[in-house]
C-alpha cells in the first residue's frame, strides 16, 4: 500500500475559497430567480383579482336565463289571452 498523499494547507485553503465563491455565486442566482418568481406571482395575483372583479361586474349586469324564460312565457300568455279575447 502506498502512503496517503499529504495535502498542502495552502492548496486546500485556495480550493475551499474557490468553492465558497462558486457557492456564493450560485446562491445569488437562486436568490435572484426566487425574487423574480415572487414578483411574477404578485403580478399574477393582481391580474386574477382584476379578472374576478370584471367577472363579478359582468354577472351583476347580465339577465339570468330563468328571468328571460319567465318574461317570454308571460309575454306568450298575454299574447294568447289577447288573441282569444279578440275573436
Amino acid at each position: 500500500m502506498t502512503e496517503p498523499e499529504a495535502y498542502d494547507p495552502v492548496t486546500v485553503a485556495v480550493e475551499l475559497e474557490r468553492m465558497r465563491g462558486t457557492l456564493e455565486a450560485g446562491f445569488a442566482r437562486v436568490d435572484g430567480s426566487l425574487a423574480l418568481l415572487v414578483q411574477r406571482s404578485d403580478q399574477t395575483d393582481k391580474q386574477l383579482a382584476d379578472m374576478e372583479e370584471r367577472l363579478d361586474a359582468l354577472e351583476r349586469t347580465r339577465w339570468p336565463l330563468a328571468s328571460i324564460a319567465a318574461l317570454t312565457a308571460c309575454a306568450g300568455l298575454v299574447l294568447a289571452a289577447w288573441e282569444l279575447a279578440g275573436r
